[in-house]
């Protein structure tokens, strides 16, 4: 197949490149920078700036674009005029942070988050990354609605992904633990261990990315995992057995994590109350996906290969995660929490 990856050297689309050229496709990809390392094949890189530049995108033809890295519904609507008739499929890659909520489990039919503003196509990625967890969501699904009228229903296909993990993944909302897990002793986590994970390992989510476009599958998909339910407490546990620790667990109830201002999700990575108005975050829906092929590494496998690349980054990227608790501010709280 000719693809076409927009965003093909970010986290996922590096992942997309690597599978569709082990696959035999013809990759071009198109950027604003030129990707660092050596592609393991031949891959054809376009530059431009979603913001206004789309000029090396005219007048070529691919059997389908994947889109990556469009926040904007702008970006998703000015590459339509310049694709639309020149692409067989359009493959969108928004989130699940485009549901309107997440106090039930629901499936791909759930009602989207509004976007409030006046005008969506004024706003800018500056606004956005000023304002990003009130618009992030809103912002994705009007992109769904642009590409749905850019492209046609019959030419488009939206995925929407969970918390995505693995080796690149520069955000460490998921590499906090396996790195946190490797150096023992007591590790605070959150809750009782009871409340449910979901997430997707980046390779997953990309191969599978590429199997649906060769397939030319049309539609709208939840995609994370793993494929049945798990808990923090099992998460937790995968992880240690992929890396080989035997850490000890310090479980802390939600309202002592409260009471000392731990927030879910940036404190405590991954996780999120299992009740209340997040009793759905972990609980999508994802059969859809499972029934269209997507399939799932073991954890013990992703969490092995995220501590390998972290561990491989120079020492200044690594003495700082960018998630989770700073070793005294844990250490802080475990002496509170015995205490």
């Amino acid at each position: 197949m000719r693809l076409l990856i927009l965003g093909g050297s970010g986290f996922i689309g590096r992942h997309q490149v690597r599978y569709a050229l082990a696959r035999g496709h013809h990759v071009t990809v198109f950027n604003r920078g030129r990707q660092n390392a050596a592609w393991p094949g031949a891959v054809e890189e376009l530059r431009g700036d979603r913001d206004g530049d789309l000029h090396a995108l005219e007048r070529r033809d691919w059997d389908a674009c994947i889109d990556n890295p469009a926040r904007l519904p702008a970006w998703v609507r000015d590459a339509a005029r310049v694709l639309k008739g020149h692409i067989g499929q359009y493959i969108f890659i928004s989130t699940i942070s485009a549901y309107a909520a997440n106090d039930k489990p629901a499936d791909e039919t759930a009602p989207l988050a509004v976007y409030k503003g006046d005008d969506p196509m004024a706003e800018t990625i500056g606004s956005l990354n000023a304002n990003f967890s009130k618009l992030y969501g809103p912002l994705k699904a009007l992109c769904e609605a642009e590409a749905r009228t850019g492209y046609g229903e019959a030419a488009t296909t939206i995925i929407r992904p969970g918390l995505i993990v693995g080796p690149g993944d520069e955000t460490d909302r998921f590499t906090y633990w396996p790195v946190r897990l490797s150096r023992g002793g007591d590790v605070l986590a959150p809750g009782q261990g009871s409340d449910p994970v979901q997430f997707i390992d980046v390779r997953d989510l990309a191969e599978w990315t590429i199997r649906l476009a060769e397939r030319r599958v049309i539609g709208t998909f939840n995609a994370s995992g793993p494929a049945s339910p798990i808990t923090m407490r099992q998460m937790l546990a995968g992880i240690a057995q992929g890396i080989r620790a035997d850490p000890g667990i310090v479980w802390a109830p939600t309202s002592f994590l409260n009471a000392n201002r731990v927030s879910a999700w940036r404190d405590m990575p991954v996780w999120m109350p299992g009740d209340g108005g997040t009793f759905g975050f972990h609980r999508r829906d994802i059969s859809r996906a499972i029934t269209e092929g997507l399939a799932f590494r073991p954890l013990p496998l992703t969490a092995a290969d995220t501590l390998a690349w972290f561990l491989a980054l120079p020492a200044g990227r690594q003495a700082k995660l960018r998630a989770g608790l700073a070793p005294e501010r844990e250490a802080e709280l475990l002496a509170k929490l015995k205490a």
